[in-house]
């Protein structure tokens, strides 16, 4: 890995563990690594194994654990002290992450002085260790040798004029928002090879509430296109949710996916963890783009073919 990469997350992990008492976003942390808000969650992410939310909270519950043993702190100071908005959003961390309150951890703590229980890091050890990687396996070993590989090329693309209709909810029900920019493209004549059919995840879930996922079902229009004779509410239905945007152009760089689609996000994970940390370039502040290049429902195999583009600048 590109070592400079690895310094600026490993700056993000000093001032988390410095600066853990405060609240601290992710707009904070990644303006410390030099990334772009958008980009910096994947390739901590990919880098440290969890996203920055999820390392933060380990931090403070570890802090917390330390103050629960040897200190006889309040447990609301003991929570503020740590960076928790709440009370209860520290009793739910503790929750979930022990299975126990603080106030049963303390009196476990002064009963049997065993800071391993409550260890996060051998606990992942151990969670690790009972549950093999699952990508080791079969296709999806075949699958990761094709990441590790993956052939990159760097193209500039234009500006893009695009209709869309906006998803909320789940990456996996997309198909309601390609349901109807597909049937709005067809009534206006917007047919591939002529135009493209772009998808664009604006959110990262892993970072976002699955249900609050944003994702932008577009296709491209001609020169010429009159958008205000060609709007939803000018057709019939379910047809008003259509949008007008711009793709901002510029340099990206290219992997054509072929695979089935719960892959693609492994895909992604390895673009930002190891092609970029190896390369001469940074992301750069614009959305990554994914170009659909086939109809899964009609591939003989069911598998999607993806050109996924992710914008870039050269690096320093």
């Amino acid at each position: 890995m590109n070592q400079e990469y690895r310094n600026r997350i490993d700056r993000v992990i000093t001032y988390i563990e410095e600066h853990f008492s405060q609240k601290l976003t992710l707009d904070d942390l990644a303006q410390i690594a030099s990334f772009s808000k958008y980009h910096f969650s994947r390739i901590f992410t990919s880098i440290i194994g969890v996203t920055p939310v999820v390392f933060l909270t380990r931090i403070r519950l570890e802090k917390a654990v330390s103050y629960l043993g040897n200190s006889d702190l309040a447990i609301l100071q003991i929570s503020l002290l740590c960076g928790f908005e709440s009370l209860s959003s520290f009793n739910a961390a503790f929750k979930k992450y022990f299975n126990s309150t603080p106030s049963e951890i303390r009196n476990d703590l002064i009963k049997n002085c065993n800071y391993s229980n409550y260890s996060l890091v051998d606990r992942n050890k151990n969670e690790e260790a009972a549950n093999p990687n699952r990508y080791a396996e079969g296709s999806n070993n075949n699958f990761l040798r094709r990441i590790w590989n993956m052939k990159i090329s760097i193209h500039e693309l234009p500006n893009y004029e695009v209709a869309y209709v906006r998803h909320v909810g789940s990456y996996l029900d997309t198909y309601h928002a390609w349901g109807k920019i597909g049937e709005w493209a067809a009534k206006n004549g917007l047919f591939p090879p002529d135009q493209y059919f772009i998808g664009i995840s604006l959110d990262d879930p892993s970072t976002v509430d699955e249900f609050e996922c944003r994702y932008d079902a577009c296709v491209t229009l001609p020169p010429g296109f009159r958008k205000e004779y060609n709007t939803g509410e000018n057709n019939s239905d379910h047809l008003g949710d259509i949008e007008f945007a711009t793709l901002p152009g510029g340099t990206y760089a290219l992997y054509s996916f072929y695979d089935k689609a719960d892959q693609l996000a492994i895909a992604y994970s390895s673009l930002f963890g190891q092609w970029l940390p190896n390369s001469q370039y940074d992301p750069d502040d614009r959305y990554c783009l994914e170009f659909c290049m086939n109809d899964p429902a009609t591939d003989p195999e069911g598998k999607c073919k993806v050109d996924l583009y992710v914008p870039i600048r050269e690096r320093g």
